[in-house]
């Protein structure tokens, strides 16, 4: 008969508030018990945890990761707990000793913008050690979001003179023509989620004089051609949308003491040939200059509802068989 080992193994909590760590109601300890088959008990001001000595240590492991964050300022969330308990069962360790804890900005309604996972993290050091990074991954890891906060507090910080946000205006579906208003009213839509995170950080009347002044400037990529973007923090979202040509104008307008950060998602894109998107050919062309650094973020790193990240993965194992036999 074949008897699996058991154990036990304690872990005292000391300096915070154990109801930080248990969630409500104790949702987190159900949430681990649930990934991770153990029984964990709480006794006073310790952790009793049973299980075989594998799963054991994953779970002291996470519990001491929750410990961690939680006394770094930051409350325990549905998204963290399950993305601290992939790292664990994956790596072997938990995310929190290697995520940033430095704030980009506080936003509008007083909440701190900072990277929330270990992709991030390695996102926004990538964009304060380089004039120009690529930033590839699926919906979801905060690829604008992060982008527009970093070119926010660049501006605050006086670092550069003016942000651009830009965008190609690709029919995904829906015609431009049939749209109402002038070009720059038909691109908007296109446009809207630049607005929806820089609407998230500022105070709408700053944003609209800051916008009639020049210093943000949110415009589709055809805009951006013939001009020189000197002391600007510029960002190319959505960039599986651009042509090759596109891609190349777009970069050769980043001028003296600018920094550009690029978007996008090669899963998603939009043109009639995927193969001539021009994120997709800059990964080779531009592979291994100084200055230029490619992140790469998976569904690890999505922040939205706990479920994207199944979606985004059930997606990729029906549209790649052979690649996840």
């Amino acid at each position: 008969m074949d008897v699996t080992e058991k154990t036990s193994r304690s872990l005292v909590i000391e300096g915070i508030d154990l109801r930080l760590l248990f969630g409500q109601n104790d949702v987190f300890l159900r949430i681990i018990e649930a990934h991770i088959p153990t029984t964990i008990i709480a006794r006073g001001d310790s952790i009793v945890v049973e299980g075989s000595p594998r799963e054991v240590g994953q779970t002291i492991r996470l519990l001491n990761d929750f410990v961690t964050r939680i006394k770094q300022g930051d409350f325990l969330t549905d998204q963290y707990v399950n993305y601290a308990i992939s790292m664990v069962q994956e790596n072997g360790f938990g995310p929190a000793d290697h995520i940033s804890t430095e704030a980009l900005l506080t936003n509008s309604l007083k909440k701190v913008i900072k990277p929330r996972t270990i992709g991030q993290t390695n996102y926004v050091d990538a964009v304060d050690k380089n004039d120009l990074v690529f930033a590839i991954g699926p919906a979801g890891t905060g690829k604008t979001y992060l982008a527009v906060a970093m070119a926010v507090a660049e501006l605050k910080a006086k670092k550069v003179n003016r942000v651009v946000f830009t965008r190609p205006a690709v029919e995904a579906g829906e015609s431009l023509g049939f749209l109402p208003g002038d070009i720059r009213a038909k691109v908007d839509p296109y446009l809207r989620p630049v607005y929806d995170a820089l609407y998230d950080m500022m105070q709408p009347d700053k944003i609209r004089k800051l916008l009639e002044l020049g210093v943000i400037e949110i415009a589709p990529l055809a805009f951006m051609r013939g001009r020189t973007l000197n002391e600007s923090f510029v960002v190319l979202d959505e960039a599986q949308n651009t042509s090759s040509a596109q891609m190349k104008m777009f970069l050769t307008r980043i001028g003296e003491g600018s920094r550009g950060v690029i978007t996008g998602d090669i899963t998603q894109i939009d043109l009639d040939d995927r193969r001539s998107s021009g994120l997709v050919k800059v990964q080779k062309i531009l592979k291994g200059i100084d200055g230029i650094k490619f992140i790469y973020l998976t569904e690890k790193d999505v922040i939205r509802h706990r479920l994207v990240r199944d979606i985004i993965k059930a997606y990729d194992r029906h549209e790649n068989p052979r690649r996840n036999k």
